[in-house]
């Protein structure tokens, strides 16, 4: 099945160029063919602490740059600043004790009029149904800290930043389209 994942529809809200420079924090499990694949003309960079995590050569070939790193030791010296037009943070924080820093410090990597795309388990997946693929937010071992909505909105607002929209992910296209995904 070949539907657009929801972050890129949000970036198509915002950008309409598909040549645009995108710093991904979290760089695995295929994510620079899955960018490619949607923004065949865009510059990826990728942020993750292992390069080889659920990514395979093809991946490697199609990152522009790639910055092996710790974010939480919060020196992103190496990243270029105010060069991105859209920083992707896809369930990522909840696997920081800091992430709320670690948003804050990648901040000045992005350009004025920039957009940063971020999504993260709410407080209702304690309580959903234990699954494999991390349904429960405790189905993942390596989950340590639910962030809120409010607490996410409040660092881009400390820090002068818009926003441009705040709500619990329903992709009910992906939703109904789950019983042809698991067959």
């Amino acid at each position: 099945m070949n539907i657009i994942p929801t972050r890129f529809r949000f970036i198509n809200r915002y950008l309409h160029s598909r040549k645009i420079k995108i710093l991904d924090v979290g760089a695995g499990s295929h994510s620079a063919s899955i960018t490619k694949k949607w923004y065949p003309e865009c510059e990826y960079h990728g942020i993750d602490r292992v390069k080889n995590y659920q990514n395979d050569e093809r991946d490697f070939k199609l990152m522009d740059a790639f910055y092996k790193m710790d974010v939480t030791m919060l020196d992103y010296s190496t990243i270029p600043s105010d060069y991105f037009d859209v920083i992707i943070m896809s369930h990522i924080i909840e696997h920081l004790q800091n992430g709320d820093k670690v948003i804050e410090g990648l901040l000045s990597k992005l350009k004025q009029g920039g957009i940063i795309y971020t999504e993260f388990p709410s407080r209702k997946s304690l309580s959903l149904p234990s699954m494999n693929g991390t349904l429960n937010f405790y189905d993942d071992e390596t989950h340590c800290r639910i962030f809120t909505r409010q607490e996410v909105v409040n660092i881009y607002k400390m820090n002068s930043f818009e926003i441009l929209y705040s709500s619990v992910r329903r992709d009910w296209v992906r939703i109904f389209a789950l019983p042809n995904r698991i067959c």
